[in-house]
């Protein structure tokens, strides 16, 4: 048995330092967190200082009985989780969990995997740092106050199976008033005009009039004044610059960059940074320190002079502007320099890791030298002055490696051409001038990037929390990610052509498209509405912002993390205990908007049990009496903007389409958006058709292309039940019994029609059916939960029984 133990997070960081550590040491993976607060009951026990009780899950039972069979036989435990507060606390959780004795059990921190960084660490070892796992523990005990003894009160309130955060509130409430922002704008158009200019030997000129114009009027005297006017260089400024380079990336710059420049989700980026950084080819990815080491910058400034020349190199070191940014972490980079990239691995892995190296190096180079030249072109009928720039790089500089993206990409001053030879007196002659219609924007819509960077900035979250915070809301249904087709719009386009002859076009442009932003729903609206009304400082974005600058206290052993709690909860209850006498029609989400000319009746837009609808009529528990009618919501349409005039076309649904082989062709919206009803079956039409227009032959068609890929998904039926079948899936073969899906072994993949019977019904016995081992796992925390709760107040014992007291209320009203 080895004489060293070092326990990592992860088995792929295990197998990695293994190799750098001699065979004196094992190394072994906790697997990430060991232990947690339970579900139930007993998990903070809020009249003793909100002492947190904590369980081992359910899944790691073996792998910490494993974990203690290799520390009884080792002479020396190292805990070498993640050198952050999560991981100074999963440090923590397995010495109490193993009961490891302090004389054998150190602590080390790297911020890389490298030989080097793991034999520092090993040499350098410390005690784990109790006030990084109190700052911790203060986010985790919080964060379950809040969330154990707010979301029964959505729930009451506002409907069943709601939940709220801490984080996630204020995230969602910022895509919230975003969208009511982009709602309220009011769109005012106004005329910019353009020139191109021919020049000998085939050159042209573009210039541009600084200003607008408000009105067509205005637009069209400048341009008739410009009729038979010369045009001629007044004046050329030759302005020398210099660019820097952007730091290296932090998490949150990371997140932004990789979704600019790679399209990848902010979940995505940090699941593949964790793979290259377990590979000892980055250093920790989660940090917000712009920080380089003395030999990190060594190894960048070596780099750049071999790869580029020494003109190049140009060694910085960052500072970062966040007090409470870990200066002793560094920014993310990679841990050789020499390796530009990945000749190995996945393509996001290679993709990420060039990302990375090229942002790292260039900050470590010279500056972009950039001479910037402005023409200044006069009309002679005119007092303005037209504007042609333009610009050449005398000296690249880092722009050779890198340029940073923008989130606006039209104003990129790197797309800026140079322009030809100009001299001051040189008369241009007019192509064209075209003066264009435009119309003022709006606010942009977050991407999960630019959240992120509006989260940051408000000092909400940690570079830990960013990318839980935006799947979280997510999954949760409160916002949702995804592309949104534009609408026509018209505008009006004015010209003058090199023979001066006026012209004035109806052209039609595409507006309002938009890919992968973020949308608020429905819900997430009237979550939004009822936290900022009833729940102020829970969304409210200094408060937020304090209670991170009090965490980041705690970890400087600057505040005593209970007195933290403590000062928190005992307004934020009362706020809970007012809440629950709040008489729920006052925050019901139902707008009545008007009466159906035809029958008279009010149309309602209110929240349903599936999603957000409206109702004709209303409900009656006489006899007899006639039920309401209801219609889905079309996709970005919300309660609180929904119009009469809208409501009733989507009453116009469910619409008889025709007939085909004597039986009604249906067309309608339902969950999954709008389908066509056929003989029982339903066939999508996804974003192609309107339900409201869609023909009888275009239906025929799709039914029977439903029809044909059916045909070509099923392979072979068992003459035993024939409601058991091999079908063709996504992924391959599969059985299908009922609504169970039975995968098949791999040496059946390719011989899928010569299964039999015997070892379908074997396969099946063997696949637990959907949620069996949640329900379990479940069951087993309970268990464990009662044994341990003490029999005092505690959060989680409160809520449970407010839970169970609404979810039946619920029920009631709606059987």
């Amino acid at each position: 048995m080895q004489k060293n133990l070092v326990i990592v997070e992860s088995p792929a960081k295990a197998k990695t330092i293994e190799g750098y550590l001699g065979e004196d040491f094992k190394v072994v993976s906790s697997f990430g967190h060991v232990r947690d607060l339970p579900k139930g009951n007993g998990a903070i026990d809020i009249d003793n200082g909100f002492k947190p009780t904590y369980e081992v899950s359910p899944d790691k039972k073996e792998v910490i009985r494993d974990l203690k069979k290799l520390a009884k036989d080792a002479e020396l435990i190292y805990l070498a989780s993640d050198d952050d507060r999560e991981g100074e606390a999963i440090s923590w959780h397995l010495k109490e969990t193993l009961k490891l004795e302090d004389a054998r059990t150190k602590r080390i921190v790297f911020h890389e995997i490298t030989k080097n960084a793991i034999v520092k660490a090993i040499n350098n070892p410390r005690t784990i740092d109790e006030n990084l796992v109190n700052a911790q523990q203060a986010r985790r005990v919080l964060d379950r106050l809040v969330g154990f003894e707010l979301s029964p009160v959505l729930w009451k309130k506002i409907k069943t199976g709601l939940s709220a955060g801490r984080v996630q509130s204020v995230a969602v409430r910022l895509v919230v008033e975003r969208e009511r922002e982009i709602d309220a704008h009011q769109v005012s158009s106004f005329f910019k005009v353009k020139a191109v200019f021919d020049l000998p030997g085939g050159k042209e000129v573009k210039a541009e009039l600084p200003g607008r114009f408000n009105t067509e009027d205005e637009a069209h005297a400048f341009l008739n004044d410009c009729k038979g006017a010369e045009f001629k260089i007044n004046n050329l400024e030759k302005k020398p610059s210099k660019k820097s380079p952007a730091p290296p990336f932090t998490t949150s710059t990371l997140q932004q960059e990789a979704s600019r420049k790679l399209g990848f989700s902010v979940a995505k980026t940090m699941s593949v940074a964790q793979r290259l950084y377990e590979a000892g080819k980055i250093t920790y990815m989660r940090t917000d320190s712009l920080n380089l080491s003395d030999d990190a910058l060594a190894a960048a400034a070596k780099e750049v002079v071999s790869a580029y020349g020494e003109e190049y190199s140009n060694t910085r070191k960052y500072t970062t502007k966040n007090s409470s940014a870990q200066e002793a972490h560094e920014a993310i980079r990679p841990t050789n320099f020499a390796l530009h990239k990945l000749s190995a691995g996945e393509r996001d892995e290679q993709r990420l890791y060039e990302l990375i190296w090229k942002r790292a190096i260039a900050s470590q180079m010279s500056q972009a030298e950039i001479e910037k030249t402005t023409a200044k072109i006069g009309i002679s009928s005119r007092p303005e002055e037209l504007n042609a720039t333009g610009q050449v790089v005398t000296f690249e500089g880092f722009l050779k490696v890198y340029i940073e993206s923008t989130d606006d990409e039209e104003n990129n001053e790197e797309s800026k051409d140079m322009l030809p030879p100009l001299t001051i007196g040189q008369v241009l002659r007019l192509n064209e001038m075209v003066a264009r219609q435009g119309f003022t924007r709006p606010p942009a819509r977050f991407t999960e990037a630019s959240l992120v960077k509006e989260l940051e900035e408000k000092g909400i979250g940690r570079p830990s929390t960013y990318a839980p915070t935006i799947s979280t809301v997510q999954r949760r249904n409160y916002v949702v990610k995804e592309p949104r087709d534009g609408v026509e719009r018209p505008y009006r386009e004015l010209t003058l052509d090199a023979a001066f002859e006026f012209k004035a076009f109806d052209k039609v442009e595409i507006t309002g498209a938009e890919k992968n932003k973020l949308y608020p729903t429905d819900i997430g609206m009237v979550v939004n509405d009822f936290l900022v009304e009833y729940f102020p400082s829970v969304v409210d974005f200094s408060f937020t912002a304090k209670v991170e600058k009090e965490f980041d206290e705690i970890a400087q052993g600057q505040q005593n993390w209970d007195e933290m709690i403590g000062g928190f909860y005992g307004g934020f209850h009362q706020k809970v205990e007012q809440a629950e006498q709040i008489d729920r029609r006052e925050i019901s989400s139902a707008r009545e908007l008007g009466i159906d000319p035809k029958t008279g009746k009010m149309v309602i837009a209110r929240l349903g049990r599936f999603g957000p609808l409206v109702q004709l009529g209303e409900t009656s528990e006489e006899e007899g009496a006639e039920k309401p009618q209801f219609a889905s919501l079309r996709k970005g349409q919300y309660l609180e903007k929904i119009t009469l005039e809208e409501a009733l076309e989507l009453f116009k649904l469910p619409r008889d389409v025709g007939m085909y082989e004597d039986k009604k062709v249906v067309a309608a919206i339902g969950r999954f958006g709008p389908y066509i009803r056929h003989d029982g079956k339903f066939v999508s039409l996804g974003k192609e058709y309107d339900p409201l227009s869609v023909e009888l032959d275009t239906a025929i068609e799709l039914i029977e292309a439903k029809r044909k890929a059916d045909r070509e998904k099923f392979i072979k039926a068992f003459d035993e039940d024939t409601e058991v079948q091999v079908l063709n899936g996504r992924w391959g073969p599969y059985i299908k019994f009922g609504k169970k899906n039975v995968k098949i072994p791999k040496e059946f993949k390719e011989k899928p029609l010569e299964i039999t019977w015997e070892q379908a019904l074997e396969w099946e016995a063997a696949t637990p059916e959907k949620g069996k081992k949640a329900a379990a796992k479940t069951t087993t925390a309970k268990k464990t939960t009662a044994k341990k709760a003490p029999a005092k107040k505690t959060a989680a014992k409160k809520t449970t029984t407010k839970k169970t007291t609404t979810a039946k209320k619920t029920t009631t009203k709606k059987v």
